[in-house]
C-alpha cells in the first residue's frame, strides 16, 4: 500500500521500551515507508546494546535512517538533526513513500513541528565550565540556581536532568538572556507537511517491569563489555553527550568503582524509569494524536489512511 498524493509525515512517539520500534515495523509492511530514527543514543556507533538499538539483522531487513551516523565523541546538534530528518523526509516523498519518524527523543520531535530558536552555540570553554560546575555541586544545586535566574525554565526542567540544566545556564551565560525568552523565538526549520501522530503509552506498571527486564538482558548481552570498550577509548569521557545516554553513566562509575554490581544495576534501572516519566508527562501534553495502550496494528492503519 501506498500514501497517494498525500504527503504526511508520521510521528510514531512513545517512552522508552514501548514497543515503537516494532509497531513502525509493522507498519511498515502495509505501507511502503521510510523509517527515520528520533533518538539521540541512536545516533552513535558502538553503542548498540545499552541503547536498545534494533538488531543489525533488523536493519538490514527494515533500515532506518539516522541510525550510526556519528562517533561518540562527535558533537551533534538538534540543528544536525533537523537538516538530517527533513532531508530523509523529502527523499521518502520522492520515492512515493510514508516518513514514519520513530523514537522517544521529545526535543527532536518538538523541533521538527514547531522550529527551534536562535540560540547561542556551545563553546568548549563554557561547555568545560558548566560540566565542572556540575561534578562540583550536582544537578539539584544547579537546578536552584536556574530557578533564581531563570525560573520558567527552571519549572520545566527536572532537577535530576543535568543535560539540560546545564545547556539553559550556558545560555544564560553566554548570550545575557534567559533560555525562556529566547525559547519564544523559533526560526523557520520546522516542517512545512501535515503531520499525524501515533502515541503508543502502555500502563506504567507495564513499562516498569519492561524497562528491568531490558536491563537485565542488556547485561546478559554484553553491555559491561560495551561500555569497558567505550571507556578505553581516551577520546570519551563523562562529559560527553553520548555517555550522559542512560546506562552508560552508571556502568562507566562502576568500572570506577564507584558503584558495586548490584548497586550500578539498581541506579541504571531507576535513572531509565525518570527517563520513562519525562518522556510520558511531556507526551501527555500532546494533542490530536492516536493514543494506543498496545501495539494495535490494525487502528493504526485506519487512523494513517
Amino acid at each position: 500500500m501506498t500514501i497517494g498524493s498525500k504527503k504526511f509525515v508520521l510521528f510514531l512517539m512513545g517512552p522508552t521500551a514501548s514497543g515503537k520500534t516494532e509497531l513502525a515495523i509493522e507498519i511498515s509492511k502495509i505501507i511502503d515507508s521510510k523509517l527515520i530514527s528520533v533518538d539521540s543514543a541512536l545516533i552513535y556507533r558502538g553503542m548498540d546494546i545499552g541503547t536498545a538499538k534494533p538488531n543489525k539483522e533488523t536493519l538490514k531487513k527494515f533500515p532506518h535512517e539516522l541510525i550510526d551516523i556519528c562517533e561518540p565523541e562527535d558533537s551533534f546538534s538538534v540543528n544536525d538533526f533537523i537538516d538530517l530528518a527533513k532531508t530523509q523526509i523529502e527523499l521518502a516523498f520522492k520515492e512515493g513513500k510514508l516518513p514514519i519518524l520513530v523514537g522517544g527523543t521529545s526535543f527532536y520531535f518538538n523541533a521538527l513541528e514547531h522550529g527551534i530558536s536562535n540560540l547561542p552555540a556551545s563553546t568548549d570553554k563554557s561547555r568545560k565550565h558548566f560540566n565542572e560546575l556540575l561534578k562540583k555541586q550536582g544537578s539539584k544545586k544547579l537546578h536552584k540556581r536556574l530557578k533564581e535566574i531563570d525560573p520558567k525554565s527552571a519549572d520545566r526542567i527536572h532537577p535530576n536532568d543535568s543535560q539540560r540544566i546545564t545547556r539553559a545556564l550556558e545560555v544564560c551565560d553566554l548570550s545575557g538572556e534567559m533560555l525562556s525568552s529566547l525559547q519564544g523565538q523559533k526560526n523557520h526549520k520546522k516542517l512545512n507537511h501535515k503531520i499525524k501522530k501515533i502515541i503508543l503509552m502502555p500502563k506504567r506498571s507495564e513499562l516498569h517491569e519492561r524497562i528491568e527486564e531490558r536491563f537485565i538482558d542488556m547485561i546478559t548481552n554484553g553491555f559491561l563489555d560495551e561500555v569497558e570498550a567505550l571507556k578505553n577509548n581516551k577520546k570519551l569521557n563523562l562529559d560527553l553527550a553520548s555517555m550522559r545516554c542512560v546506562g552508560y553513566r552508571q556502568v562507566w562509575n562502576y568500572f570506577e568503582g564507584i558503584y558495586n554490581k548490584k548497586e550500578m544495576m539498581e541506579k541504571s534501572i531507576v535513572a531509565t524509569r525518570q527517563l520513562c516519566k519525562r518522556q510520558c508527562t511531556w507526551l501527555r501534553n500532546e494533542k490530536e494524536a492516536l493514543v494506543l495502550t498496545n501495539p494495535n496494528i490494525d487502528k493504526a492503519i485506519d487512523y494513517i489512511k
